[in-house]
């Protein structure tokens, strides 16, 4: 495992499940509320909590607390988290461009022989 796949994996288990999936999604579009999203998504204001301390406990991403109304949490997607798992996917995609390649070159050296 390369140094801070612990995080990546993190993402991608949180990410795993649909309704998170979707969550995310939403928060792409939007900042919003838990009881927006629990609302949008069909889902009971306790499992849209627990789906979002998921989120949250990896990084995908942050609440605020407006000025005024500490009661109120407004959940935003954190970019920084879908640019470090991108840039892991594009680390990976790089890596089976290159094997594929060097295969690519060892059965044209063994076909031209």
């Amino acid at each position: 495992m390369v140094s801070g796949d612990g995080d990546i994996v993190s993402v991608l288990q949180a990410l795993a499940e649909p309704t998170r999936w979707r969550a995310v999604e939403l928060l792409g579009a939007a900042p919003l509320r838990a009881g927006q999203l629990a609302d949008a998504l069909h889902v009971t204001p306790p499992a849209m909590s627990k789906h979002l301390r998921i989120l949250l406990q990896a990084g995908v991403v942050t609440d605020e607390r407006p000025p005024g109304d500490a009661r109120v949490r407004v959940f935003r997607l954190r970019p920084e988290s879908m640019a470090t798992l991108r840039a892991r996917l594009d680390q990976l995609q790089a890596h089976w461009d290159e094997q594929l390649a060097s295969f690519q070159a060892h059965v044209r050296e063994r076909t031209d022989s």
